[in-house]
């Protein structure tokens, strides 16, 4: 069964790479055999964790790009080819979640902000690295969207609304591109202790409201969110395309 999750020899592009989900998910597929080209905008911390993958035996490199950049990210996919060859995966992690407040009190430009990295960056890196997979045969899109995409989040309107289009799109690109061996899913995770996330699980009255409400009775870590990376970047999942994977500890199992 291990020859499933096997990524020997397929490359992997993965965004927000520098830290949190985008890192783990990253140093996993390293694991597995995966050469990875890593993304977020700084390039000092891509270096740092491609440098630790590659002392680990991994194959990694960094590629400093933005989200909301369409230049940007068709140079992520061009640079990856150029070094790697292919791209047989892309992990669409990178996100950002500018407003914590009223939805119809945010400034347009915070939408604007939301959309472009969260929504339009997906598009955009996914319509230049489609075009390397359909050359090789197939590939794999994974989206990170959120539970608040299903369910919207407290005073988390505009990034709930860009989650919910994240769901979307990979359903609508899973009926598109599977008549290129091309599988497209999501994973929604619920609140993981991430630097991204710390302004919720920093906020001891929010932790406790979120604990309370979670049946594993924790929240997540970025290693949480591996294992089914895996499963979706690796022939395992061949058959599985256009779903929405919840790992959120329970907490949207139960009605509140």
């Amino acid at each position: 069964m291990a020859e499933f999750f096997d990524l020997s020899g397929r490359v992997a592009i993965v965004t927000g790479a520098s830290r949190g989900i985008g890192k783990s998910i990253a140093e996993a597929f390293a694991q597995a055999g995966a050469k990875v080209a890593l993304a977020s905008r700084k390039q000092d911390a891509l270096d740092e964790v491609a440098a630790a993958i590659r002392t680990g035996g991994g194959e990694a490199i960094g590629i400093a790009a933005h989200n909301g950049d369409k230049i940007a990210l068709k140079a992520l996919v061009d640079q990856t080819l150029s070094h790697f060859g292919t791209v047989d995966i892309l992990v669409n992690n990178a996100a950002t979640n500018p407003h914590f407040g009223a939805t119809l009190e945010a400034a347009d430009s915070y939408w604007q902000k939301t959309i472009e990295v969260n929504l339009m960056g997906n598009v955009w890196l996914s319509q230049a690295a489609v075009k390397a997979m359909r050359k090789g045969g197939g590939g794999k899109i994974i989206n990170v969207a959120s539970i608040v995409g299903i369910t919207p989040g407290r005073n988390q309107g505009i990034y709930s609304i860009t989650k919910a289009g994240v769901i979307s799109l990979t359903k609508t690109l899973a009926v598109e591109l599977g008549a290129d061996n091309i599988q497209v899913n999501a994973i929604a995770p619920g609140l993981v202790r991430t630097k991204f996330a710390q302004a919720l699980w920093g906020n001891p009255e929010l932790l406790d409201q979120v604990l309370a409400q979670t049946p594993a009775g924790r929240i997540g870590q970025p290693s949480d969110i591996n294992g089914i990376a895996l499963y979706l970047a690796s022939s395992a999942s061949d058959f599985t395309t256009g779903a929405v994977f919840v790992l959120d500890g329970g907490i949207s199992a139960q009605s509140i």
